[in-house]
């Protein structure tokens, strides 16, 4: 989640949707995201909305459990009033920050109230995000029996001088524990990984590659490192003291990673995201598991979510905004019976396609081309030339990316939008800040 904010139109104070929000919510599933914007320290690259100890001002962590659901329950009745029909929840997801930073029942109570509001579909996937040094295995055994399946460790690198320049605080030797710890409590297991950091090499970045397929986890995700304006490792490279990220080295290193996740049995569905091919157990029905993150996916799909917490964003038939980011402004607004929400925007329909060619390419299901303009359709058979989209997937109606694709991902937006509206400033969803 970027620390910043974009501009748009103000939110009300009592949070009212349009009554055009409800059309066909009956055929889109709800998620809910709750932003935990904690964290011991502070890393050097880090732009997410996060603040320690020292930075929260008046706030303190223990209050913030209240305050979400003080939230949920505000959000419970705008869905009422705005005449949504009834879901129930698909997907929670707590990101932050470092969300396993609170005690396990503040996380237990916060998921115990979105049960409460909405009620949990069958299945329902709910995930935390944890650092592998903020839990042990008596924490992460509670996470199950509170109702949580899957946990995603921001592991980020398996080398010690890498995860030095990150400035992250775990020992890489504690991740094969936490990993364990969580399997013996029946949680699915994500690691999060981070390339092209300055400094590491082809063959560091192997060796956390091998480090994760070792622990066979669930689900993997890699992204490479993007240094933001403002940030510690920002004026780092800008005083020389750090070497600036090389583009070619990140392309090297992607295609190491879908070349080793592959052979591990892993398949991409998103750019940046893979999930084992065949699922280590089977579900109760005796099928193979899906152990894609069916939150993000929900996102990338355009689907609704609430996102509760300071700096958390939401998505609601077309209507997105976004909470003040401060811990501070958000208890004020939440503890005043107001909308934490600093802006928010209602997309009109040439910007809801555009965004859904942006999001949608970017998954292995890909982008139908009848969603395309004429312009757009013309321009696949030069992304074909090209080799960025598959030729079997655009013959049957589909734009799917192909590696070489997924490299250069943002060109192929631009080439399918050509001649057409540009693609938009828009609010970028992030889960988490590990």
């Amino acid at each position: 989640m970027p620390s910043a904010l974009p501009l748009a139109d103000p939110a009300p104070l009592d949070g009212v949707l349009p009554a055009s929000v409800a059309e066909g919510a009956g055929e889109r599933s709800l998620g809910v995201y709750l932003h935990v914007p904690f964290c011991r320290v502070r890393c050097g690259y880090c732009d997410f909305n996060t603040y320690t100890a020292e930075e929260l001002r008046g706030v303190t962590r223990s209050d913030f459990a209240g305050q979400a659901i003080r939230e949920v329950r505000f959000a419970r009745e705008v869905f009422a009033q705005a005449g949504l029909p009834s879901r129930r929840v698909s997907t929670v997801f707590f990101g932050g920050g470092t969300p396993t930073i609170l005690p396990v029942d503040d996380l237990s109570t916060m998921l115990g109230i979105v049960r409460d509001m909405w009620g949990l579909a069958p299945n329902a996937e709910v995930t935390t995000e944890a650092n592998p040094d903020s839990v042990d295995a008596a924490y992460l055994h509670a996470l199950k029996a509170a109702g949580f399946t899957r946990v995603s460790f921001g592991m980020q690198s398996a080398v010690p001088h890498v995860l030095a320049t990150l400035e992250r605080t775990h020992d890489p030797e504690r991740v094969p524990l936490v990993v364990a710890w969580a399997r013996d409590a029946g949680l699915d297991v994500s690691l999060d990984l981070i390339y092209n950091t300055p400094g590491e090499s082809v063959d560091d970045w192997r060796r956390s590659l091998d480090a994760v397929v070792a622990l066979e986890p669930d689900h993997v995700s890699a992204y490479s490192l993007i240094v933001e304006d403002g940030t510690k490792l920002a004026r780092q490279i800008r005083r020389g003291e750090v070497a600036e990220p090389d583009d070619d080295l990140a392309a090297e290193q992607y295609e190491l990673a879908d070349a080793v996740l592959a052979e591990a049995g892993y398949d991409w569905y998103e750019v940046s995201n893979w999930s084992l091919r065949h699922g280590r157990s089977t579900s109760s029905s005796g099928q193979a598991r899906d152990f894609r993150s069916r939150h993000n996916l929900a996102y990338w799909q355009g689907q609704d979510w609430w996102g509760v917490g300071p700096g958390a964003h939401s998505h609601v038939g077309g209507v997105r905004w976004w909470n003040v980011k401060h811990p501070a402004a958000y208890a004020e607004r939440i503890l005043a019976g107001h909308s934490p929400a600093a802006g928010r925007e209602t997309l009109d329909a040439e910007t809801r396609r555009v965004e859904r060619v942006l999001l949608a390419v970017r998954i292995r299901e890909g982008l139908p081309l009848s969603e395309l303009t004429a312009s757009g359709r013309t321009a696949v058979a030069g992304l074909l030339a090209d080799g960025l989209v598959e030729p079997a997937a655009a013959l049957s109606g589909t734009v799917v990316l192909t590696l070489r694709g997924r490299l250069l991902a943002d060109a192929v937006v631009r080439a399918l939008l050509s001649e057409e509206t540009a693609p938009p400033e828009r609010a970028e969803t992030y889960t988490g800040g590990l």
